[in-house]
């Protein structure tokens, strides 16, 4: 009589161990499928490339269109229309602090800006909103030209930006030359030397 008590019990300990590793893998499985979904939304700030927004695609092709009649503000939050920066060649480079590439390509935009700031209006539009730590950011890496924020997203939007930085050779009539990513100096002074000069 006591060996049914037994092997009920081993019987019930053997369906609870299989419960038990199931329910390992069922967690496991939901787990694994989670971070995957995340991973899609994550967005990787200190690398070389491209800063891109989670699920958008790339940037809009721009080359030969018009820059758009956006407004963007300056760090006191005074609106700038973009349509009034016509009657010279520009440089607008769009970054943010949270963007690695954006980062590394900064002291080359102001060693450029140096040597034909003269030239060649520069122009750095900042996708964050305007804060010290913004314009410390920018300062820090030597920039000293002219520093405007689209926070309301209105340039980024109008202009199909999706991946970050973007940089923009414009001529004196606002028509956009040349669009591209991330630069080093010596392509951004090429680009600016066939360009805009």
């Amino acid at each position: 009589m006591t060996a049914k008590p037994r092997h009920r019990l081993s019987l019930q300990l053997i369906l609870l161990a299989v419960a038990a590793v199931v329910s390992v893998v069922v967690g496991w499985v939901i787990a694994r499928n989670n971070d995957t979904e995340s991973a899609a939304d994550t967005v990787l700030i200190e690398s070389t490339g491209t800063f891109e927004q989670p699920n958008i695609e790339t940037n809009a092709a721009v080359e030969g269109e018009q820059l758009p009649d956006a407004t963007v503000r300056t760090r006191a939050g005074e609106a700038v229309e973009i349509a009034s920066w016509r009657g010279q060649s520009m440089v607008i480079n769009i970054w943010g602090s949270t963007c690695g590439p954006c980062k590394k390509e900064l002291p080359g935009f102001a060693s450029a800006h140096a040597q034909y700031g003269d030239s060649v209006r520069f122009v750095g539009i900042d996708f964050l909103p305007a804060s010290d730590h913004e314009e410390n950011f920018a300062r820090d890496r030597g920039v000293l030209y002219e520093l405007f924020y689209d926070d309301s997203g209105e340039f980024i939007d109008d202009m199909g930006i999706a991946a970050f930085p973007v940089t923009l050779f414009v001529d004196s009539n606002g028509t956009i030359l040349r669009q591209t990513g991330q630069l080093e100096e010596s392509k951004l002074i090429e680009y600016i030397e066939s360009d805009l000069l």
